[in-house]
């Protein structure tokens, strides 16, 4: 059996469910990549005047993905932690909380939410498509497509993903755009993209792997430009 060293890659040339599902488990993976194996005082960590945690970022963005997954998905109430506190997402309390949690559980919200979100996002294209109508609607009562929440996620990942590149930095200065070849999470219960799937994924002859692995590398097609820093 071949064994796929880099399975958050999204493939080169798939279906749209294919793309957009892959660019989402890549951002969570690389995401995931930069949290690992940080005690309390890696994950309390700030950078000048923000307040900015990764603790605060694992615990806001598994509260996203539970979000997306059970309110806007379906209009189902979220669960635990999250009904404690009637999160909405309308305030900061998973940012400011996070610091009276331990690593363990902060790498457990965000790995369990995964997996859950892993789960209802699978049910639901299997039940619809991506075209289908969500719960979540705007005020006149037009209702959003599975293809936009699944397109809002990516963007919440694109953002934090990068306030998480500076924190790693400066934590124990941990850079690379995606894991290097072969990674898994050695802190939580976080599982790789072939691990829900169940078989290697494939990919373009074309595709080289670039970059030095320690400083993580994915595949890129011939010609497309490497930053100069490696990151």
């Amino acid at each position: 059996m071949t064994t796929n060293a880099t399975p958050w890659e999204p493939p080169l040339a798939g279906t749209e469910v294919e793309h957009l599902v892959g660019a989402l488990e890549r951002l969570r993976t690389t995401f995931r990549y930069k949290a690992d194996g940080l005690d309390s005082p890696g994950l309390q960590e700030r950078i000048g005047a923000s307040t900015l945690t990764i603790g605060g970022l694992l615990k806001h963005l598994a509260a996203c993905e539970d979000y997306t997954f059970t309110h806007k998905l379906r209009g189902e109430p979220m669960g635990a932690p999250w009904d404690a506190t009637d999160w909405d997402g309308s305030n900061d309390w998973e940012f400011q909380s996070a610091a009276d949690d331990s690593p363990e559980q902060l790498y457990a919200f965000y790995d369990g939410a995964v997996d859950r979100s892993r789960e209802r996002l699978t049910a639901a294209l299997a039940d619809g498509g991506l075209d289908q109508l969500v719960h979540v609607s705007m005020p006149d009562g037009t209702h959003a497509s599975l293809r936009r929440l699944v397109f809002d996620l990516v963007e919440e990942y694109g953002r934090h993903t990068g306030h998480i590149d500076l924190l790693r930095e400066a934590v124990d200065g941990r850079v690379g755009e995606d894991p290097p070849e072969g990674w898994t999470a050695t802190s939580g219960g976080f599982r790789l993209p072939d691990a829900i799937r169940g078989s290697p994924a494939t990919h373009d002859a074309r595709s080289v792997l670039v970059g030095p692995v320690g400083h993580g590398a994915r595949q890129r097609l011939e010609g497309e430009v490497e930053r100069d820093d490696g990151r």
